[in-house]
């Protein structure tokens, strides 16, 4: 198909289904326009195949046909973003090869790095000295490019007269944790962000640890070699058409039916609650409190915003402090694979900044990104820390404003941003001494700063006592488990359903405190406030507000 003809259809296309759209771009002070593809395919498949083989032929003919339209003020490099690509045209991260490099394509990830937005030449303006005659070059590659040689005969030497410029900027992209499959580590691509998808209007849907999708054209880097001269191999990136925010919480869970009627039929039980409990863990002996927490963690509670415009927390914490062997770590694991969103680290393979964010220098435009951490990326999700006591003191008073304010804070290089974590935390550590001793008061074993218990709304002491009834119960319930390891456990709630009932309970449930409510509160926090009393004044203060 011929590039005139490439324009004509186009115009028909917007005249015929995004005449007023493109109108109203305009009145706005937009330079892009959002097209959905399945409305092209419809109109031409031809065309509409063209655009994803010969991607940037066809997207300079559709502006140079926006260009065509008599609009009410003049615009500047019109930029037509595709939206709703065909599921042909998804490939995963790992998945993008030499094959793809020039085609139109869309990968999901999630933020992971985010530079700073620099000024990028698009193309320049050049003067032979010997004739005078002005020549343009369009700067398409890493390297600035001056023209080769004049009309005249002249070769080299050319006079810059000017250049234009574009805002740019790179964000890394890394895949998903629910599309991979178990123990695959997540690959990373660069996504490079030209003119309007770095505005202050777009600037939100990249934020690191924001879940996106963005559909571009592959293209090759060449790679320098530090002893000069270029390199035989290759990077690759995605140049950016259209980037959407694409959320992935208990919020974004799709509910059938069937299933919205199996969740009434489990919250029409006597005792829905001890349903859910039983089936969160239930290769896990015992431990029904610290099981029927982690239930209401999942849920969660509501975010108070007062008449100040000051927010109070709807997240629940919880700390698990237990000997060696209790069952810990597997509580995380199975609150781990509840929740449609989630982290899991540990605290001897995570750092601060690992847990935050961190200020990391930007080999792709020479500057400085931010790089989330898992607080950041579990956004809206739940952070799953093993070993908490494991951490250096300084890791773990980085986690301070994260916990309570549910911000994380960055001032450093020339980057100064503020990222939203409101995650919750389920974490877990062991005894000051490796256990918990008996003769000695549990509040003295926990190794952990106050200001950081503090934030946890929940702590339960796990022990491991020696006891004959409780001993044998422990040592069927394992054996069990090993007799029928390949046969299918019977789960009163299959965990896919279990998220489900969680999430409809998060969306629909708005609980308010009644006055008795209030009242037996009030009471228990001045009777645990006054425990820490004696006749000679105040020994320790057992909890805060």
């Amino acid at each position: 198909m011929e590039v005139a003809e490439q324009i004509k259809k186009f115009e028909e296309f917007i005249s015929m289904h995004y005449a007023s759209k493109l109108l109203e771009q305009v009145h706005q002070g937009h330079n892009f326009l959002v097209v959905d593809f399945q409305n092209l395919i419809q109109f031409d498949p031809d065309l509409a195949n063209l655009l994803l083989d010969q991607p940037e032929e066809v997207m300079k003919a559709a502006e140079i046909a926006v260009a065509e339209f008599d609009l009410p003020k003049p615009i500047k490099d019109f930029k037509i973003r595709f939206q709703n690509l065909p599921e042909t045209q998804r490939i995963m991260v790992r998945e993008i090869r030499s094959t793809h490099i020039g085609k139109l394509i869309f990968a999901m990830g999630i933020v992971r790095q985010k530079s700073d937005v620099r000024p990028q030449v698009t193309s320049g303006r050049f003067e032979c000295p010997s004739c005078g005659n002005v020549i343009s070059v369009l700067q398409l590659e890493q390297k600035f490019r001056e023209p080769s040689r004049c009309g005249c005969g002249r070769k080299g030497k050319f006079r810059l007269l000017s250049k234009e410029l574009v805002d740019a900027q790179r964000i890394v992209l890394e895949e998903a944790m629910d599309e991979l499959e178990g123990g695959e580590q997540p690959k990373r691509m660069d996504i490079f962000l030209k003119q309007d998808l770095v505005s202050l209007m777009t600037d939100k849907k990249t934020n690191p640890g924001t879940k996106i999708l963005v559909s571009g054209i592959v293209k090759e880097v060449p790679i320098t070699l530090k002893e000069g001269g270029q390199s035989i191999r290759y990077d690759l990136l995605i140049e950016a058409n259209n980037v959407e925010a694409v959320e992935e919480d208990f919020g974004s869970l799709q509910i059938t039916e069937e299933e919205m009627e199996a969740i009434k039929k489990i919250a029409a039980d006597k005792e829905p609650l001890k349903k859910l409990v039983r089936s969160l863990a239930p290769t896990i002996n015992g431990h029904d409190q610290v099981k029927e927490a982690i239930v209401f963690m999942l849920v969660g509670g509501c975010m108070k915003i007062s008449s100040d415009g000051s927010k109070r927390r709807g997240d629940i914490h919880v700390l698990l402090i237990g000997d060696p062997g209790a069952g810990k770590s597997q509580l995380l694991k199975r609150a781990q694979l509840v929740a449609p969103k989630s982290r899991y680290v540990t605290g001897k393979g995570v750092s601060g900044a690992g847990l935050t964010a961190a200020v990391v220098r930007d080999e792709f435009l020479k500057g400085w990104a931010l790089e989330a951490g898992a607080l950041v990326l579990a956004n809206h999700g739940i952070v799953m820390i093993d070993e908490l006591d494991k951490m250096s003191k300084e890791d773990r008073s980085a986690m301070h404003e994260a916990l309570e304010q549910q911000t994380v804070s960055i001032s450093k290089a020339n980057i100064q941003a503020t990222l939203r974590c409101e995650t919750t935390v389920l974490a877990a550590a062991n005894p000051k001494f490796g256990r918990f001793d008996p003769y000695e008061l549990i509040a003295k074993q926990i190794d952990l700063p106050p200001a950081l218990i503090n934030r946890f709304d929940l702590i339960f002491p796990i022990k491991d006592l020696p006891s004959k009834e409780k001993d044998e119960q422990m040592a069927g319930f394992i054996l069990k488990l090993h007799q029928t390891i390949k046969e299918k456990q019977e789960v009163e709630i299959e965990t896919p359903l279990l998220r489900k009932y969680i999430a409809y309970a998060r969306r629909r449930c708005n609980p308010h405190l009644s006055d008795e409510a209030v009242e037996e509160m009030k009471e228990y926090y001045v009777s645990m406030r006054m425990s820490g009393q004696d006749d000679s004044g105040i020994k320790s203060i057992p909890i805060t507000a």
